[in-house]
């Protein structure tokens, strides 16, 4: 009879609590069901063409492919603004006869942050991220390439502020 007591009191408990857990680390409010990240624009002085619809596209499929979240509109529980705000390259390692050895490439975004569902994860903050490349390319050679690594690294930061809570 003890037996059966115990067994009975371990399921009431399990089926009350809820525990969850995410291989990404996310800690999503269980009442969050969607996100929207608006159309990042691009105010910096010099601009790459693609790359607001690429920072845009790329945070959608973050919040969607590693989430349960689903795409809603300006009304969703999570909500993302932002704006590019610097896109720029400088040297950074000078050889013999002032010429750089490797310059870098450098993306900073002012991210708008509005968690509908937990007031106090709200944010405004400014991301900024970098790729350094051999001065023997020019900057379209391996522009590309550079804007797809700092556009990955800057969604994963922004993804960790978001949420997750460490």
């Amino acid at each position: 009879m003890r037996k059966l007591i115990i067994f009975i009191s371990i399921i009431a408990l399990a089926t009350g609590c809820t525990i969850s857990y995410s291989f990404t680390g996310a800690s999503i409010p269980p009442d969050a069901k969607t996100v929207f990240v608006a159309d990042f624009r691009n105010v910096a002085p010099l601009v790459n063409p693609s790359l607001a619809n690429e920072l845009t596209e790329a945070m959608k499929d973050k919040f969607v492919g590693q989430t349960s979240l689903k795409l809603g509109d300006e009304n969703a529980d999570l909500y993302f603004e932002g704006s590019i705000t610097a896109y720029g390259t400088q040297p950074v390692a000078i050889k013999t006869g002032d010429v750089a050895a490797q310059n870098r490439l450098t993306i900073t975004v002012k991210v708008k942050f509005v968690n509908n569902k937990d007031k106090n994860a709200n944010f405004d903050t400014s991301f900024s991220r970098y790729e350094d490349y051999d001065s023997q390319y020019n900057l379209t050679d391996v522009e590309d390439q550079l804007v797809k690594t700092i556009v990955e690294s800057l969604v994963d930061d922004i993804f960790t502020k978001a949420v997750v809570n460490w």
